[in-house]
């Protein structure tokens, strides 16, 4: 009879893989970050873009702003077919 080895240890923090990101902001763009987590009543930085960019994807996942998409989307076709350039 052989014995089977089990490893005996093994790094559970291959397991979790994580994306990590890095943003560069500008001044005006750290100012409004700085802003928007006031808003939300968020002290950290990258849990607040997180939250804002939850909010964000609802916001343009919902029905009612898809559907005024579509008609601003809609309207600029129809304006570039009838030769109307006042609105860019």
């Amino acid at each position: 009879m052989t014995l089977i080895q089990e490893e005996k240890f093994k790094r559970k923090d291959f397991e979790k893989s994580r994306d990590i990101v890095k943003v560069s902001l500008n001044k005006v763009e750290r100012q409004f970050l700085d802003e928007c987590k006031y808003d939300i009543k968020q002290l950290k930085d990258s849990t607040a873009i997180k939250q804002l960019m939850s909010i964000g994807a609802n916001v343009v996942q919902d029905k009612k702003i898809q559907e005024i998409t579509n008609i601003i989307i809609n309207n600029q076709r129809k304006n570039k077919r009838l030769g109307i350039h006042d609105f860019d």
